[in-house]
């Protein structure tokens, strides 16, 4: 029976890898110095190459269920996501930090649902979109989209906690950014905090907010309460 894996690693060594060598061997020789953190959702449909048509060396890839950030909490573990974050700001001195959220996520349904009783991790770790949730008793499109997005935005606040992210952020040396990629579309809706809530990249006039900018503690609150995120073109 033919390995469709194999077949596909040998197809990118002979045909795809000698057009690239020289960028290959620059990326070995010179180390990588990716200009952006790009955390998204596991989901198999969120490509980040092709939505941001970038190649090998420019972006550092972290990917989970939900595009979660753990909170900062100080404790040395097994923290995956945390461990990349500090490693993407301090080691590689990132200038961008980008939280990708997508439609039809399947850990944003899972808050409604139920969740097996054999994945203990994973139930855990949606506990991290739970402030996201909105209270209702059967979501509905228009529902799940509000909590993918409420959910971006849930993350981009924990990173603003991380102390070696904070003073960059203030210091403008680092901006964090909040996209919803709605997969049927083939469009990312950025967030941007002035104008109070995710914008279609084709009407935005930037990527996002840009440097994230200090907030007093009720101003987001309409974004977490669902009542800042607007319904859509």
């Amino acid at each position: 029976m033919p390995d469709e894996l194999l077949d596909r690693l040998r197809r990118f060594q002979r045909d795809d890898f000698p057009l690239r060598r020289s960028h290959f061997r620059m990326l070995v020789d010179d180390g990588q110095h990716p200009t952006t953190l790009f955390i998204g959702c596991s989901d198999s449909r969120l490509v980040p190459y092709l939505l941001t048509g970038t190649g090998p060396g420019e972006l550092f890839l972290v990917r989970n269920v939900g595009a979660f950030v753990p909170p900062y909490d100080g404790s040395a573990g097994f923290h995956g996501t945390a461990a990349a974050i500090e490693f993407a700001v301090l080691n590689l001195q990132v200038s961008r930090i980008v939280v990708c959220g997508h439609s039809h996520c399947g850990g944003i349904r899972a808050l409604y649902g139920e969740v097996p009783a054999a994945a203990l991790n994973l139930r855990q770790w949606l506990e991290l979109g739970r402030e996201a949730v909105l209270p209702v008793a059967e979501p509905g499109p228009e529902v799940l989209r509000r909590t993918e997005q409420r959910a971006v935005v849930l993350q981009l606040e924990r990173l603003m906690d991380y102390p070696m992210v904070r003073p960059l952020v203030e210091a403008r040396r680092l901006s964090l950014h909040g996209w919803h990629y709605v997969i049927e579309d083939g469009e990312v809706h950025v967030f941007d905090i002035l104008r109070g809530g995710f914008v279609p990249a084709s009407q935005a006039d930037n990527a996002g907010t840009g440097p994230y900018r200090p907030h007093e503690p009720d101003e987001l609150s309409g974004l977490l309460d669902g009542s800042g995120v607007p319904a859509g073109p």
